[in-house]
């Protein structure tokens, strides 16, 4: 059994953590949240919604209880890597929010003290458990489409206030994820190449990217960013020798409201307006055209797959590999954004 601590009590926790946690009390139990005394001045009601978890500004008293085995670390993206280590020199086995680490050397340092302590530290990369991105496999691993040739991955929104943004953050908070989802179908990409700038402010901000992944026979995949799109592009187009895909886009989770009180799951229920377009020729040469349903999003996958690696010593679901080779790409888009010029 998982008897968690989290690190953190922001939005990533309660939206996409303990909804689903909640969910599989066979399996799981939440012990500790621990916030920062700073951050429960005046935010102290959100902690009567949970009566049975433990909210604590001591953080020693979350790492030297015997009974927790796994700190899942939701703070702020520079805090990572300190709490990750924090946690695996006290023998807690680790998840960490994306980004894992802000550098693939540092996230390293973190794999290394995971393996050296017989531990398992992971990257929450969730967003292989979306509903459009479970579908797009599903028509990925059918075979339809033939050898594949192109795929597109469109994350994009219409926010012309962007142009106040100066500052950097939008590769490693949101890049990450549609990067990872194409490494965790293809692999490390061949080859990359990077747009990765501020239309506005270039030199300043990274709020715009274009990433091209080349991959072996011709394959290109594409992960595309831009704050200036009225009309959506389809969430995913995907071609192969034999036919086509495309999945509309779902909407983004920051615009989802909530009421107060704890977030319970629901069953979201997509008209069919909203499902995936497939036309391929099949294998006596008819013409078909389907409407795809759209998956369940499932996060909680993840907490399963963390269940295995730690108790049976499975492969984890989210690999170091993967995780080194995002890097690696946002790393090199992160330099190039800030030596963009207009």
């Amino acid at each position: 059994m998982l008897i968690v601590a989290y690190i953190g009590f922001g939005n990533s926790v309660t939206h996409y953590h303990l909804p689903y946690v909640e969910e599989k009390k066979d399996t799981i139990k939440v012990k500790y949240i621990y916030r920062r005394e700073e951050d429960r001045i005046g935010d102290t009601e959100r902690e009567t919604w949970y009566p049975n978890y433990i909210f604590t500004s001591n953080i020693n008293e979350v790492m030297e209880d015997p009974e927790v085995n796994l700190v899942v670390i939701n703070t702020p993206d520079a805090f990572h890597v300190d709490y990750s280590i924090l946690a695996l020199c006290k023998g807690k086995n680790v998840l960490c929010e994306k980004p894992f680490a802000l550098t693939k050397t540092d996230a390293q340092k973190v794999f290394h003290l995971a393996e050296k302590n017989n531990l398992v530290a992971m990257a929450n990369q969730n967003r292989r458990f979306d509903a459009d991105f479970l579908t797009l496999k599903k028509v990925i691993d059918s075979g339809v489409l033939g050898e594949l040739v192109e795929l597109e991955s469109h994350y994009d929104y219409f926010k012309p206030a962007i142009k106040k943004n100066k500052k950097f953050g939008f590769l490693y908070g949101l890049a990450v994820h549609p990067l990872d989802q194409i490494i965790s179908l293809f692999g490390t990409p061949n080859k990359v190449t990077l747009d990765c700038r501020s239309i506005d402010n270039p030199g300043l901000a990274d709020d715009y990217y274009d990433m091209d992944l080349f991959y072996a026979q011709g394959f290109k995949a594409t992960v595309k960013t831009s704050c200036y799109v009225k009309i959506d592009d389809p969430r995913f187009i995907l071609h192969g020798k034999k036919g086509s895909f495309t999945m509309p886009s779902l909407g983004h989770n920051s615009n989802k409201t909530y009421k107060p009180g704890p977030i319970l799951l629901e069953d979201t229920v997509y008209s069919e307006s909203l499902w995936g377009n497939l036309s391929y020729v099949s294998e006596d040469g008819t013409d078909v055209h389907l409407k795809v349903p759209i998956e369940t999003t499932n996060y909680g996958a993840i907490y399963d797959n963390l269940l295995e690696a730690i108790e049976n010593k499975q492969p984890k679901v989210v690999k170091n590999e993967e995780v080194l080779a995002v890097l690696d790409i946002i790393e090199q888009g992160t330099i190039i954004a800030k030596e963009a010029v207009k």
